[in-house]
């Protein structure tokens, strides 16, 4: 019998198996590697163990998190957490071969309310049949998200910005920054972050100015101004290569001053695409001055 219930930390293993499965079948049904390494388990299990503590981190922050049961078998999961007005929707994956028996429906239903927020906002893949269930729910896809990557080189870098490592004291000053991109703090995140890779405040003249993280995993970037992002990426490569972590991000369409240094770096672009959707064009985010957290599960 199908049941659904509100989901907890307790459940990030299984909630990781729902999406894993859900995410290698796409990438079969459309001849994109989704996951690099395949259905790899030696892979697949080094996977759950960097992504451990992402599922756990949503877990305990979600606004909205519910699972789709029948005889105790997790079908399918759809989570939301909500930072100042905005909600946004992290996952919604249901097992393959259960997508047409009405489990997407609902979970999308309770897991992501059109009331209660100022805005919403999904990065979703481009899988056609999880776009109809995010069409019906009213949002609308805006622009793409790229994933940016290369071997990291040491990369000359001039620049009179100061780049200082983050530590729980630089929280004011990072909720300064996402105030101004986007109209709302989220310390949450931060300190999730700040645990997971490696932090930086960006400052000018002892103003702060921006924010980065690397580590085996990159981003978010964030800046007040745009013309500081090439600065940030060439320190954010600068600070991979010396620590041999891999440089990959993942970049708006519509941050063309990210892009184009990217590209200019040699950058190769991931055939998997997501796509940003809100409700209206998304114009109380600067997204312009905006690289996404990777693995894009929230901006």
């Amino acid at each position: 019998m199908l049941t659904f219930r509100p989901g907890a930390v307790e459940d990030s293993l299984a909630c990781y198996q729902v999406f894993r499965a859900s995410i290698i079948d796409f990438g079969e049904r459309t001849g994109v590697m989704a996951i690099t390494g395949g259905d790899d388990p030696t892979v697949l299990e080094k996977l759950w163990n960097r992504r451990r503590g992402l599922f756990e981190h949503l877990a305990r922050t979600a606004e909205h998190f519910w699972l789709a049961e029948d005889a105790g078998q997790i079908l399918g999961y759809a989570r939301s957490i909500k930072r100042g007005g905005v909600r946004e929707l992290t996952e919604f994956f249901v097992l393959p071969g259960q997508q047409s028996a009405g489990v997407g429906r609902e979970l999308l239903a309770r897991a992501f309310p059109s009331e209660g927020a100022q805005h919403r906002l999904i990065v979703a893949t481009t899988d056609v049949r999880a776009q109809a269930r995010y069409l019906k729910t009213g949002v609308s896809p805006y622009f793409p998200l790229y994933n940016f990557s290369r071997e990291p080189q040491a990369v000359p870098l001039e620049t009179d910005l100061q780049f200082t490592p983050l530590t729980a004291e630089a929280l004011p000053a990072l909720n300064q920054i996402d105030e101004a991109l986007f109209g709302h703090a989220r310390d949450v995140d931060h300190h999730f972050l700040m645990k997971d890779r490696q932090g930086y405040l960006y400052t000018r003249a002892g103003q702060p100015v921006g924010y980065g993280y690397v580590g085996d995993m990159c981003g978010p970037f964030a800046v007040l101004r745009a013309d500081d992002l090439p600065a940030a990426l060439a320190h954010a490569e600068n600070e991979a290569a010396a620590h041999a972590w891999p440089f990959s991000v993942e970049a708006p369409m519509v941050n063309r001053t990210a892009v184009d240094y990217l590209l200019s770096r040699g950058c190769q672009m991931d055939s998997f695409i997501a796509l940003v959707m809100a409700e209206a064009p998304p114009t109380w985010a600067r997204f312009e001055n905006y690289i996404f957290t990777s693995p894009p599960f929230f901006m």
